[in-house]
């Protein structure tokens, strides 16, 4: 349970048992990708259904505390690798394709870096998420597709691996690094502090996110139904809003 410590707790509404103060809505706990965390605040906020509670870190993290057996009732990755594994050691439901989004290198807003060939230059500094969590996963796997001299010369300069995107996202606002490897999503949040630069399209990874319902879940139909809307109503569109991309047909 130590785990939890470092997971950003978000409140929709109320607090106390099972069960919101006043409407009787069931309590609902969503373990999310921090790559969310913009949409699914939006979402959570007017989310009618239930109380929804936000716990918001890296994917990996919260897979380890459900194997660990932290019981949230949803969980949704920023891949389906994670899911797929919980499914399939009976930690939960079948996973559901949402969302998918863009992989982009970004900057701090004026930065010279346009290309990632310039990621190779002396002195550059560079933010990657650590190998567990989809994103550095993502990184790695961008990386491994450039000629193998390229490849080394970036990660030689690799300054920090974060636990999630938005560490990547700190960094690269605070001006610790000059360039990382984040979502589309995580550089419209940030405004004007950050630039994407988009990625030859042999080089762009698909990126697809999964959820499902947690075995033990309080209230299995409530999670169902919030699952089932992140593929088709309120929190799609808070999704959609924040520019993700539809799941695959």
């Amino acid at each position: 349970m130590a785990a939890l410590a470092g997971v950003l707790v978000l409140a929709a509404a109320g607090c106390g048992g099972d069960e919101a103060e006043g409407g009787g809505e069931p309590r609902l706990v969503v373990s999310a990708a921090s790559s969310m965390t913009e949409a699914l605040t939006e979402c959570a906020r007017d989310y009618a259904a239930a109380d929804v509670r936000l716990q918001l870190a890296g994917s990996d993290e919260l897979a380890a505390q459900i194997r660990q057996g932290v019981k949230p009732d949803v969980y949704a990755a920023a891949n389906t690798r994670l899911p797929d594994e919980l499914h399939d050691e009976g930690l939960l439901s079948r996973p559901v394709e949402f969302a998918t989004n863009t992989f982009v290198l970004a900057t701090p807003a004026g930065s010279e870096i346009d290309a990632v060939e310039d990621l190779r230059r002396e002195g550059v500094a560079i933010a990657i998420g650590s190998e567990s969590v989809p994103i550095g996963a993502y990184t790695r796997e961008t990386l491994a597709l450039l000629p193998r001299a390229q490849e080394e010369a970036i990660l030689a300069n690799v300054r920090s691996n974060e636990p999630d995107v938005k560490g990547i996202v700190g960094k690269l606002s605070q001006g610790a690094a000059d360039a990382g490897f984040v979502y589309v999503t995580d550089v419209n949040a940030a405004g004007e502090e950050l630039e994407a630069i988009e990625l030859p399209a042999e080089l762009e990874p698909e990126v697809t996110y999964g959820a499902g319902v947690v075995e033990g879940a309080r209230d299995p139909g409530a999670a169902r139904a919030f699952v089932e809307g992140l593929v088709d109503g309120p929190c799609a569109d808070a999704l959609e809003a924040a520019g993700f991309g539809p799941p695959p047909r």
